[in-house]
């Protein structure tokens, strides 16, 4: 099998996640290779995610590098294992690479938390407020990319109508909901697709007031999603130079507590219903 080109996020988490099982052995990839009796080359390509890695050899490596977590190794071993591919995969190659990995963190997430201050979360944007985002892009894209990128957003949106689909709770600031993308009648309506939305039960939507004290965090967009197992949750964060995924122990740690903090300091579900509302009827 040749080596792969353009690994995935998911593929190099993988990866990453094999270097980490080494270290912590105290490790270098010379003595890991010793120990499996194999070309310390390939120790580099499965952790670089050039290669992929087989059940029986990760359980072998596992062994070697003393991890006792079985559940950890399972997790691992169901990553390394899945050859299904997800419905983004028909988008590579017409849209950014970081688009389908987002689709793909999202669609192995057990649950998903988020915090947004300038925009709507993706997940629960309207048509009407997508087009008005993806037609202020800079530089500017074609009709046909503005379509497809549409078309994804709205496919990956219906992960939150799945029974099974990991539960979703969003923190946005009232800033964002007083946008009015695309103009007074599409904001109305976006404003009413949240309403609906937060009355499901797999989906909690809490505002960040003005008068909030204490506000924390930045203008940056963050989405926390759950792995199967928390040493593989992972954050991605959302700019205009493109998406950026980071999963270090501390990282986590600090963003689990930017988004308690921002939870408690926001809205109750019932108050942040009404504050919709009152936005919606001002419009």
């Amino acid at each position: 099998m040749p080596p792969r080109t353009v690994p995935t996020a998911r593929q190099r988490r993988l990866g990453a996640e094999l270097r980490k099982m080494r270290e912590a052995a105290g490790l270098n990839a010379r003595e890991a290779s010793a120990l499996m009796g194999i070309d310390h080359t390939k120790i580099s390509h499965m952790e670089t995610a050039r290669f992929g890695v087989g059940s029986d050899r990760l359980r072998v490596l596992a062994s070697n590098y003393g991890c006792t977590d079985q559940a950890y190794v399972n997790a691992l071993i169901a990553m390394a294992t899945e050859r299904r591919k997800g419905w983004w995969e028909e988008y590579r190659g017409t849209l950014p690479a970081g688009f389908l990995d987002l689709t793909e963190l999202e669609s192995k997430a057990t649950f998903l938390r988020t915090y947004q201050v300038a925009h709507l979360p993706g997940l629960t944007q309207t048509e009407d407020t997508a087009r008005a985002i993806f037609g202020f892009v800079f530089p500017r894209i074609s009709n046909e990319d503005v379509d497809a990128r549409i078309a994804h957003r709205m496919q990956r949106a219906k992960i939150l109508d799945q029974p099974n689909g990991p539960a979703f709770t969003a923190v946005i600031h009232e800033a964002a909901l007083r946008m009015r993308f695309g103009g007074r009648e599409p904001a109305r309506k976006q404003l009413d697709h949240l309403l609906s939305l937060s009355e499901r039960p797999n989906v909690t939507i809490r505002v960040l007031p003005f008068e909030a004290d204490g506000f924390a965090g930045s203008g940056q967009a963050v989405l926390y999603a759950g792995g199967t197992v928390p040493q593989l949750d992972t954050i991605h964060l959302d700019s205009a130079h493109g998406a950026l995924f980071i999963d270090s122990d501390a990282q986590l740690s600090g963003y689990r507590e930017l988004l308690s903090a921002m939870e408690r300091s926001s809205l109750t579900e019932t108050e942040s219903r009404d504050l919709m509302r009152d936005i919606a009827q001002t419009l």
